[in-house]
């Protein structure tokens, strides 16, 4: 399995399809996992039911979700992972189509690292997608989150007298 790959919480096939030819247009070959709601990204994410094996569902290196979602809407997602500190540093996108201030403040509230209005034209998309992968994927350093950090060694503990 790749050691980075987007997951995209987002319930229209209209949209999966047009992210993942922006995807293609800019070039950027990180795998992209599809969910449906946001209970589907809670599972995924949390390693539960199908999503229980790791080395075919690794943690995502980042996470696009839409808000408007059946069963558990972007909303409830985010502040979700935000109350799991070994989830916290997950970057979560929000891209959805609402330009509507309160949801922009309610979602970083919430957490988000980001908030992205898609595009009303295709032509658009590929441009949009570059700068995300081109920040998020290329540019951004992220923990490691499969395992807790090394502890700082001092004078003490190095053994130096």
């Amino acid at each position: 399995m790749p050691d980075r790959m987007i997951l995209l919480a987002e319930d229209l096939e209209d949209d999966i399809l047009l992210i993942r030819r922006a995807f293609a247009a800019a070039k950027i070959s990180t795998p992209l996992f599809v969910v449906r709601d946001g209970e589907e990204a809670t599972a995924y994410v949390s390693g539960t039911g199908k999503y229980s094996n790791r080395a075919e569902y690794p943690l995502p290196h980042l996470i696009l979700l839409d808000l408007k979602m059946p069963r558990m809407d972007g909303f409830e997602f985010l502040r979700w992972i935000r109350q799991h500190p070994q989830l916290k540093a997950i970057p979560v996108i929000v891209l959805t189509s609402s330009e509507d201030i309160y949801d922009v403040n309610r979602a970083y509230e919430l957490g988000a690292n980001s908030f992205l209005v898609k595009p009303l034209e295709f032509i658009n998309y590929p441009s949009l997608v570059n700068t995300l992968g081109k920040f998020w994927l290329k540019e951004s350093v992220s923990p490691n989150l499969g395992r807790p950090p090394k502890p700082k060694q001092t004078e003490s503990s190095s053994g130096a007298v």
